[in-house]
């Protein structure tokens, strides 16, 4: 190569690796492979070594994190979050041992820890207190998320007595236990959301949220690992003990820990979890190797970015090559057309894979797929199989690339796919027989109508004997016994169980109603905030669009989707129908027996966690004292009632309008000051 080239390629692994950086750490979007990540790194790396005139000071190769947010108050770490140098291969290990022995001699051990793929923390706790959780940000400074941090139980807020130091940070790992990320992408693959690639993902997704109440709905959990303090030599000698102690003061440490006094101890030890990780219940990508002692780690000291005493081991992800056969598109409730890689079977990580997903046109162009491809599928940290690349010397002669669809797989009609959005819809949504299925197997689900003895198989089977045609249908099965006795495997019992369960779900409240309308982007918690403002379907029906964005946390986007489906005739129609067979569409108004009215014309914002009282209680004590509550903060409220773990976002508003700030003894004594 030129010198020309060279510079040229050094500037363009720059600007690639920066902008794979920037979609991981801030955005939680992983768009290649850890491995193929730092493929690309050392051959950065190298070529910086050896034409350092042309290296970049913003290299990723002298980062050792991600960006800092805008989102977030950001704060200097008092001890770098520095990042672990890695290997793929065991002969790098031994000469990461041999410059160990060089410089403190044979005598030390290594502590071997499974390395966790999630989001690093930094915790500082004060007397016992936790007082402040930071990111890693770019290893200097982070972003501080204590609020967010709070909700997760693993985390101690405050410890027992104990013998630890009157001040220490400790660090670890916040992850996502792979049955919970399962179970929440389905939810929002049903809430017509985006999905998440991996738990890791979701969990750096999750903690970068503006509302901690959104997060502790999340389970995330979270491992500790490493210790600092003033003196921390002469406290704990190595690392080992520290662990010990931790753990004795209630944090979560991984028992998967193991002390080696061999390097072959260490072979060992990855070796065994190379096999075992895929019987844990959240990912690993690798282990770490340290070295124990605390006084032979400083003997060792750091580079520019690492320390020189500890480095990750990191697994290859299980790649397989197999035969793309064909891509399939599945129609979703909301209309969302999703392809479906079609593979030729093949092994991968325990498991025989015959399906990947490949979300939408934007990632079959990006891979430019081809008929019959040879293509690379991996799992690692993707519980969901993903092709990640294509073979192409394997390439067929003449072979066509694949053109996503214009038009409906199913029934026919052109797809639109709106502005900003990644995914392709189908928008007949009253003739699309997915569409008209998913939404009826919507309605019927467990949270939200909940009737009982009748099932996804059940909603398919009526829609096939022309039965079911919409979710009105539901509430007129009991006048057509008939048919559904002659329908096989479906008795007498089973057809009384069903119409009581259809009958006992006219008891759900409004914003379960609202809910189970599957209405695009509204989930289970949008629902509730539309209910409790609007009070009925005929209040939220009339209002306008900016009418209903100005309801707390709900967009343009979704205030947008909710005017579409109740503008439509159709849906008006069927809410009539509902309302006529008795659901409710209204919440119901608890009459309130006033104790006082020494809150009379003040009004209220609950929000957080408090001691002694409920935010329904305290609302109940506001509302039976005179005063009103409101669902937003606005230049209209008189009091904001703030307990533990309020959002930041609410905070900054209220401090932005001047709203003052009570807590719920200051509450208590609005209500008897007169």
């Amino acid at each position: 190569m030129s010198v020309m080239d060279i510079e040229k390629k050094i500037k363009d692994l720059t600007a690639e690796l920066n902008h794979y950086n920037y979609q991981y750490y801030v955005l939680a979007d992983s768009l290649i492979s850890d491995y193929d990540f730092d493929l690309k790194l050392k051959e950065l790396e190298a070529l910086e070594r050896q034409y350092p005139a042309f290296a970049d000071p913003n290299s990723p190769t002298q980062r050792v994190g991600g960006d800092i947010t805008s989102k977030f108050k950001t704060e200097k770490h008092r001890w770098p979050m520095l990042s672990l140098g890695n290997t793929y291969s065991q002969e790098e290990l031994f000469d990461f041992d041999q410059r160990i022995r060089k410089i403190i001699g044979d005598q030390f051990e290594y502590v071997c820890e499974l390395k966790f793929d999630g989001l690093s923390i930094s915790l500082t706790y004060e007397n016992g207190l936790l007082k402040k959780a930071v990111t890693r940000g770019d290893g200097t400074q982070g972003d501080v998320v204590t609020n967010n941090i709070k909700t997760i139980r693993s985390i101690p807020i405050r410890l027992k007595e104990g013998d630890y130091p009157s001040q220490f940070e400790i660090r670890g790992e916040i992850f996502m236990h792979k049955s919970a990320f399962l179970r929440l992408n389905k939810e929002r693959e049903e809430n017509a959301e985006q999905t998440y690639a991996n738990p890791r993902n979701f969990a750096s997704g999750t903690i970068k949220l503006q509302d901690s109440a959104e997060v502790a709905k999340r389970p995330l959990d979270c491992f500790l690992y490493f210790l600092y303090c003033d003196n921390r030599t002469n406290l704990f000698h190595d690392h080992w003990n520290s662990l010990e102690h931790v753990k004795s003061w209630g944090f979560h440490v991984c028992e998967h820990t193991k002390k080696c006094n061999s390097l072959a101890d260490v072979f060992e030890f990855i070796d065994y979890w190379d096999t075992e990780r895929h019987n844990l219940g959240y990912e690993i990508d690798g282990i770490v190797i340290k070295v124990n002692d605390y006084a032979q780690q400083e003997d060792l000291g750091f580079t520019a970015k690492n320390p020189r005493w500890a480095i990750s081991y990191k697994f290859k992800a299980e790649r397989v090559e197999t035969t793309l056969n064909t891509i399939s598109y599945q129609v979703g409730r909301t209309g969302a057309v999703t392809p479906v890689a079609n593979l030729q079977p093949v092994l991968l990580a325990g498991t025989t894979v015959k399906r990947a997903s490949l979300h939408n046109a934007n990632e079959i162009a990006r891979l430019d797929l081809h008929q019959g491809d040879t293509v690379y599928v991996e799992k690692g940290g993707e519980i969901i199989p993903k092709i990640i690349g294509v073979n192409l010397e394997k390439r067929l002669p003449d072979t066509t690339a694949f053109i996503y669809p214009d038009s409906c797989p199913e029934c026919g009609t052109t797809l639109i796919r709106q502005e900003g959005e990644a995914v392709h819809y189908c928008p007949n949504e009253t003739g699309c027989p997915p569409q008209i299925v998913g939404k009826m197997q919507h309605f019927i689900g467990r949270k939200m109508m909940d009737i009982e003895g009748m099932g996804d198989e059940t909603v398919e089977t009526f829609f096939r004997k022309g039965l079911l045609h919409n979710i009105v249908d539901i509430y007129g099965l009991k006048d057509h016994q008939e048919d559904l006795q002659q329908l096989e495997r479906f008795g007498q019992k089973s057809i009384d169980n069903m119409l009581a369960g259809i009958e006992k779900s006219k008891e759900k409240p409004f914003e379960k109603v609202l809910f189970s309308l599957g209405i695009r982007h509204v989930g289970e918690t949008i629902a509730k905030k539309l209910a409790q403002h609007f009070k009925n379907i005929d209040a939220l029906a009339q209002a306008s669009t900016e009418e209903i964005e100005g309801v707390q946390d709900i967009g343009r986007r979704i205030a947008e989707s909710v005017k579409e489906y109740l503008d439509n005739p159709i849906h008006q129609q069927q809410l009539i129908s509902l309302r006529h067979y008795g659901l409710k569409l209204e919440i119901e108004e608890r009459e309130i027996i006033l104790a006082s009215e020494n809150l009379s014309g003040k009004t209220f914002l609950i929000s957080g966690v408090f001691a002694d009282y409920s935010r329904e209680q305290l609302a109940e004590l506001i509302e039976s004292n005179g005063g009103k509550m409101l669902s937003s903060i606005s230049s209209k409220l008189n009091y904001l009632v703030a307990g533990d773990k309020m959002g930041p976002s609410k905070l900054a508003k209220a401090e932005k309008l001047g709203i003052p700030m009570i807590n719920e003894q200051d509450l208590l004594d609005l209500i008897h000051s007169k």
